[in-house]
């Protein structure tokens, strides 16, 4: 039987662009071709914008899966698939179970495998230490199934079905007259051979006699019990040894756990279950579907031995721009083309960073690095991610191989550069519909140097006169998203690729007295026109941190 394949994810950005996406998809099918016992899945961190939308609809791609917390999950456990019991088996099945399972909790379900409660080997423990009265096997309302179970007993007279619901459990020790007087209806009484005290408790209206020591039952007092309607058990076990164990008879269902059950879902992200798991005495927790179906069961070693998952990182190197809880994931290769940023990692990874336009060049090159044929479809999506970076070569991020890579992959994919690239920025400029917010962040990242923390977000389009309409619509935004971030500064580019310029809106106290210092001219009412700026990486990003440097 083949062994489960190890899911990998490869993961661009927050707020994903078409170089994210479209990397992410091509390196899963490049990883996946090497068959090297993972499966390689490409994931979304965000929403993809309408530009990546058509990309991927005008090459027949589906959307990457969205994955917005790497953090393991429950279902990432070693999950025990303990079997779940019914709630009306002997305790000293329980126990004989939880011994054979080398486990201290088994769960109750139901015929429907819904959890009913829980029965912990505490509370077997607990239920023989405490004082029980004489009624409380019927209390229990054992089954007299159970009683046979646990005493090796074999039912001469009545139901093996029935339950014991009704009366004490006696001893009978003395003679038959003074039985008479403590014998009352419905009672369980245990005995020896005594033909005259078996006959005195069926006609006292004890409910059942319990025989021990193997001894025989005459037929006549077979067909007296039959006719009162008195079980009859007889169990090898002498009476101490009875009296000792009748109690583990009694059904789980007596001493179960049934409120204030603390049970997780296959969902449940591990750091948010660490509390609920260490703050109590209990070991083994149950983990159910949403539908409180029982799954099995989990504890703390397995929390702390659960095995991270695995991801790949293309287009971004920065712990701010990562998937949540991308620290208690497994990092096992960077592909990207940014600066060197804030993420560490807990070994050694394979990481790929060269200075050029666009992910997706670096990507092309490990295919033919590889000897892989690159698909029709895949070409597409490349060289879409190198015309959307690099602004149709017009950005100063371009480089040569930029340039190269684009053609080759254009070729393959049966589009011209110029015309594709210009129906690619039309349809992702078509922002009308959109609200503030989804227009903010479209392509929005983060950025922390020195303590100081801000964020960009950009738009690119064709049409001056769309850029400043989103613009009179974004003013507002900005402050909002400022305060919601808890940043300082706040930037947005809206760059115009035929002009080759950028109108930056600002907001901030420190905002403006950055920009004049990165461009030597402060901004007016919280703008400033760049003209030669259409790169945040290249241009904006570069000129703010030198100009925090400085200071």
């Amino acid at each position: 039987m083949n062994a489960k394949k190890r899911n990998v994810y490869i993961l661009g950005h927050r707020n994903p662009d078409t170089d994210s996406i479209c990397s992410a998809i091509a390196y899963s099918d490049l990883k996946n071709r090497e068959n090297d016992g993972s499966q390689y899945i490409a994931a979304r961190v965000g929403q993809v914008n309408p530009e990546t939308g058509y990309v991927l609809q005008r090459f027949g791609m589906r959307q990457p899966v969205y994955l917005n917390n790497i953090g393991t999950r429950v279902r990432d456990m070693e999950i025990r698939r303990i079997p779940g019991i019914s709630d009306d088996i002997s305790m000293k099945k329980a126990w004989n179970m939880m011994a054979e399972l080398n486990a201290v909790t088994l769960p109750i379900i139901d015929e429907q495998e819904h959890l009913m409660g829980l029965i912990t080997i505490n509370d077997i423990a607990t239920s023989y230490m405490e004082q029980q009265d004489s009624t409380f096997i019927a209390k229990a309302r054992t089954p007299y199934r159970n009683i046979l179970e646990t005493l090796e007993a074999e039912m001469l007279v009545g139901d093996p079905e029935a339950v014991f619901d009704d009366g004490n459990v006696l001893i009978a020790t003395a003679n038959p007259e003074v039985m008479e007087n403590y014998i009352k209806k419905g009672d369980m009484v245990i005995m020896g051979n005594r033909y005259e005290s078996q006959l005195s408790a069926i006609e006292s209206g004890a409910g059942c006699i319990l025989v021990c020591l193997g001894a025989e039952v005459p037929r006549s007092i077979r067909k007296i019990a039959q006719e009162n309607g008195c079980a009859v058990l007889v169990t090898p076990l002498d009476t101490y040894t009875v009296a000792r164990q009748i109690n583990q008879s009694m059904p789980v269902k007596a001493f179960m756990r049934r409120k204030d059950l603390i049970t997780f879902l296959p969902s449940d992200y591990t750091e948010d279950i660490q509390d609920s798991m260490t703050n109590t005495r209990i070991r083994d927790f149950p983990v159910v579907d949403r539908e409180n179906h029982y799954i099995g069961m989990i504890s703390r070693r397995n929390l702390l031995g659960v095995r991270k998952r695995a991801v790949i990182l293309v287009d971004h190197n920065e712990r701010s721009q990562a998937v949540d809880n991308i620290e208690d994931a497994e990092i096992l290769e960077i592909i990207d083309h940014h600066r060197i940023g804030s993420l560490e990692t807990m070994a050694p990874v394979y990481f790929r960073n060269e200075p050029v336009g666009c992910t997706a060049t670096i990507i092309y090159q490990i295919y033919r690095e590889k000897g892989y044929e690159i698909p029709k479809n895949i070409a597409g999506l490349l060289c879409s991610a190198i015309l959307s970076d690099t602004l149709l070569f017009r950005s100063p991020t371009c480089t040569m191989m930029d340039r190269m890579a684009a053609e080759a992959l254009s070729a393959i994919a049966g589009i011209d550069c110029q015309a594709f690239g210009i129906e690619m920025f039309t349809a992702g400029s078509n922002l009308k519909a959109k609200t503030p917010e989804e227009i903010f962040y479209q392509d929005y990242k983060k950025f922390e140097f020195n303590e100081v923390s801000f964020g960009v977000g950009q738009i690119n389009s064709m049409s001056a006169e769309e850029l400043e309409q989103i613009g009179r619509r974004l003013r507002p935004y900005l402050e909002k998203s400022c305060r919601e971030h808890g940043l300082s500064m706040m930037f947005f580019m809206l760059t115009n690729i035929i002009e080759e310029t950028t109108t930056l809106m600002c907001y901030g106290a420190p905002a403006g007295t950055l920009v004049k210092d990165a461009f030597g001219t402060l901004p007016e009412n919280g703008t400033i026109r760049l003209p030669g700026i259409v790169s945040r990486k290249k241009q904006l990003i570069p000129a703010f941190i030198e100009a925090i440097s400085k200071e």
